[in-house]
């Protein structure tokens, strides 16, 4: 299906870009990737009468690493993050989850930031953002702003950025040497946007578990955390006992939805298997160099 007609604007600058949504307001939305918003605009699900392309803004192109964390441009290709040694050694889940990132072509040209912009609940990178403890950095002609990852989803598609806001970066906290990362899913083939998935850490210090989150994708119309199965954690030993009990209680927690593609009690059972095994994956990589 052919796009919607539209006006077409590539600012030169990020200061052009945020003047030319301010004077726009709603009727622009923010094109980086497109691999969001292209097929959104195709299938007239949403039809903006103008497009402000970011994709060609150099200063959103960077990747910033180090002890303190990871910050990542809102032009940063997935596939340039998937690659980048720097985001492996301090970021680790976010390295874990890109590989599950559609295919190849649309990692090649859909962004890190945009994916996490679109807020889509079976989407890979909003769970990421919300296990980790992300903060999104938005900037408007009224300045910028953090948004904490918890603060951010706000629904289905909906994120607590204003109409007059673009997403310039998104900043992940510094890793513990002694924490582990996994993504796990489940999807009807490879590439599909997962029936359910989670993406797991966990930290380990002297033979306990200091802390671990559960970030679940595909189960409601947000990621969601499950906070009590993530203190059912703490103190205990990092082994199949433990990961059982987590489990248990996730089952019992979560309240996924039906659909054409699963049922939710199907989703329901996926949510524990995957509990186990994200847990049981990123205590296997502890201490593994990225």
């Amino acid at each position: 299906m052919k796009n919607p007609q539209f006006e077409y604007h590539r600012p030169a600058s990020l200061d052009d870009a945020v003047n030319l949504l301010a004077e726009l307001d709603d009727d622009a939305k923010i094109l980086a990737g497109g691999q969001s918003l292209l097929p959104v605009m195709a299938l007239r699900l949403g039809t903006p009468p103008h497009i402000i392309d970011i994709g060609g803004l150099d200063e959103l192109a960077s990747v910033d690493a180090g002890t303190d964390g990871v910050t990542i441009g809102a032009t940063v290709r997935h596939r340039q993050a998937e690659t980048s040694d720097e985001i492996a050694r301090h970021a680790p889940l976010v390295a874990a989850a890109l590989p599950h990132v559609g295919h190849r072509a649309i990692r090649t040209r859909g962004t890190v930031v945009g994916s996490i912009a679109h807020a889509d609940p079976a989407a890979e990178m909003p769970a990421v953002c919300l296990a980790s403890g992300a903060s999104m950095v938005a900037r408007s002609v009224d300045g910028e702003r953090e948004i904490a990852a918890a603060d951010f989803f706000e629904g289905y598609l909906t994120t607590a950025l204003a109409d007059n806001e673009i997403l310039t970066h998104v900043r992940f906290p510094g890793w513990s040497p002694t924490a582990g990362a996994a993504v796990v899913e489940i999807s009807r083939r490879h590439g599909d946007y997962a029936l359910a998935g989670v993406a797991c850490t966990i930290d380990v210090q002297d033979g306990a578990i200091a802390t671990a989150a559960l970030s679940f994708l595909g189960i409601s119309g947000t990621p969601v955390r499950v906070a009590e199965a993530e203190r059912s954690l703490a103190g205990k030993s990092p082994d199949e006992a433990a990961f059982s009990a987590a489990a248990d209680i996730v089952t019992s927690s979560v309240d996924p939805g039906s659909d054409v593609h699963a049922t939710a009690n199907y989703r329901r059972h996926i949510a524990g298997v995957l509990t186990r095994r994200g847990l049981a994956e990123a205590t296997a990589t502890i201490g593994v160099p990225a």
